[in-house]
């Protein structure tokens, strides 16, 4: 498993090491990176690597990962290296074409926020949070934790990638939200900060990469959705709508989550974030569907149609993350691919 030490909020922190090999591709990508090669494009053979997979799901977040700091070892440059692009190319296309064949595709936005806003009685069997919130145990909450680091970023800072792409009145909708997020300009007070926090009141190391040998494919996915959207211009409305399905479902998860850790008598620096992303809710989902997605489809209305597909792709994430967590705690068994140590202090 890789390691890496904890580091002080807002300090520099030094980039995760490079992740083990799930399979050919990552082989083929991990091998070139860590003899200093570039790893040039696997051609036809990613038409037949699974989609969703561990293999093809590691390689992407491999590739993400040098836009988004590095890895350790491998200089700044290496996110711009035309092979690494053109092997990434063909994985993100096969990502996208599963993406929109297993998305419905809703009529539009009104339809796929439906799904949704819809909460069933006596509350949902397939969520993990509703399952911690009833009945969840210590190492169960500590497992959704880890679960959840791959995409931690992409939760809270993740729509900024589309700042450049969007007009006037979306981009000022969109900034006002990244910046409730990050504290009203006071750091200690920012989701960033108290997830930090909450990982660490739970045992677990808040540095970036620390637990990507240990998540399945599931986990990954969903970090890779974000930067799938976020790096691509023409993804900008799909961008959007993926933060727009978080700005819904994170809070409920993370009200559920408190309640979770209140039963379980967990230290209250467990509970800052979860209870910040709960009380931030109402008011995020407000300004993303009334300041940033109306004003957006205003000025761009041929961008629903990829609105429509982050909402759907995030939902469809979700589920199967999910899924996989449940079925595993129902057959009494972890999660993890990996069994994760407490962090040192």
């Amino acid at each position: 498993m890789t390691t890496a030490t904890g580091a002080v909020s807002g300090a520099r922190q030094e980039p995760p090491e490079l992740p083990e090999a799930r399979g050919d591709l990552s082989a083929h990508l991990l091998t070139a990176l860590r003899a200093g090669r570039d790893a040039p494009p696997w051609g036809p053979q990613a038409a037949r690597v699974d989609p969703l997979g561990e293999d093809l799901q590691l390689a992407l977040f491999v590739l993400y990962g040098l836009q988004r700091g590095g890895w350790a070892g491998l200089e700044p440059t290496a996110e711009w290296e035309p092979l690494l692009l053109g092997l990434r190319r063909p994985l993100e296309r096969r990502f996208l074409e599963a993406l929109r064949g297993l998305t419905r595709g809703a009529e539009d936005i009104s339809a796929a926020f439906a799904d949704l806003l819809v909460q069933p009685e006596g509350g949902d069997p397939t969520s993990v949070s509703g399952a911690l919130e009833r009945a969840g145990k210590p190492w169960q909450i500590r497992e959704y934790a880890v679960l959840r680091t791959p995409a931690r970023a992409f939760q809270d800072d993740g729509p900024a990638w589309a700042l450049p792409r969007l007009p006037a009145r979306p981009r000022a909708g969109l900034l006002s939200l990244l910046h409730a997020r990050a504290g009203h300009g006071q750091p200690a007070r920012g989701h960033a900060t108290l997830a930090e926090e909450h990982l660490r009141a739970l045992g677990l190391d808040p540095a970036p990469g620390r637990y990507v040998d240990a998540v399945p494919a599931a986990s990954l996915a969903l970090a890779n959705l974000g930067a799938l959207f976020g790096l691509h211009g023409a993804l900008r409305g799909a961008l959007v709508g993926h933060a727009a399905a978080w700005g819904v479902l994170l809070p409920r998860a993370a009200a559920r989550l408190d309640a979770a850790l209140e039963r379980t008598d967990a230290p209250e620096e467990a509970r800052r974030y979860p209870r910040a992303r709960a009380e931030s809710g109402a008011a995020e989902e407000q300004v993303l569907r009334s300041e940033v997605l109306a004003p957006l489809l205003r000025a761009e209305p041929g961008l629903e149609p990829d609105v429509v597909l982050g909402i759907e792709a995030t939902s469809l994430l979700e589920d199967r993350l999910a899924a996989h967590t449940l079925a595993a705690w129902g057959a009494g068994e972890s999660a993890l691919r990996l069994p994760v140590a407490a962090a040192e202090d």
